[in-house]
């Protein structure tokens, strides 16, 4: 009766035992997560250590959490989330999320304006002109058309010829009006048509990151480009 009862009580032991380490999360279940300590992406995590791609200053420790939770999740903040469909100036039909994986920098205007497009369609060209040989491919200069009843992919593709950015690293899109006016409410771009041809809009250019989150703006026409240029270095694989 006394051994029976000791197989009892070992029994019981050892299924508690087994219970109480299937409750538990080991480490490999957990994912740990990093994070730039002055939050300069918000609240964007990275899986690995390093240092912030804005400030350079070493990421810091500030979860685990579970492997689910994948890297490449696109956050709140991302245009990526815009499900408005846009037409190239090739006649191709893609949405913002194609553009995922490449560093971004976007402007808005419109192809029969006089004025301010040009000069910032020139600052485009600068900035792009100064980016390292090894950086370059992971780029995509976009300008998207506040016109976009007017400015076909025919009349976006003549302006990119006209104005020498034709190769790979440039994309314009034209839209639907709805889909215009809502992305330039998140790239809080101002912009008023005053005759059939003419409009008044802000002069911002946009800086997103791989995963479509605004990172810097550069606001007004034939400014030093040096913090935009710096933070497009810094932010790109």
């Amino acid at each position: 009766m006394k051994i029976s009862r000791y197989i009892v009580i070992i029994l019981i032991t050892i299924t508690n035992v087994l219970s109480c380490r299937s409750d538990k999360k080991t480490t490999s279940d957990l994912a740990q997560a990093y994070q730039c300590p002055m939050k300069c992406e918000g609240e964007k995590t990275y899986n690995e250590t390093g240092s912030c791609k804005i400030c350079n200053m070493d990421l810091v420790l500030v979860a685990n959490s579970p492997k689910t939770l994948e890297s490449g999740v696109i956050s709140e903040e991302s245009i990526f989330n815009l499900t408005s469909k846009w037409n190239t100036e090739e006649g191709k039909t893609i949405q913002l999320k194609d553009l995922k994986g490449k560093t971004l920098v976007m402007v808005m205007i419109y192809t029969s304006c006089k004025a301010a497009c040009p000069r910032l369609a020139a600052d485009m060209r600068y900035i792009e002109s100064t980016i390292p040989d090894e950086k370059i491919k992971n780029i995509q200069f976009v300008l998207v058309s506040i016109d976009p009843e007017t400015d076909t992919p025919e009349k976006l593709k003549a302006f990119a010829k006209e104005n020498g950015m034709q190769n790979n690293q440039w994309t314009f899109l034209q839209g639907s009006v709805s889909g215009v006016r809502e992305f330039a409410n998140v790239l809080s771009v101002k912009y008023k048509e005053i005759s059939p041809i003419d409009f008044s809009h802000s002069n911002i250019i946009s800086v997103f990151n791989t995963q479509g989150e605004l990172i810097h703006q550069q606001e007004g026409l034939g400014v030093d480009n040096k913090e935009t240029i710096e933070t497009i270095i810094k932010i790109t694989p």
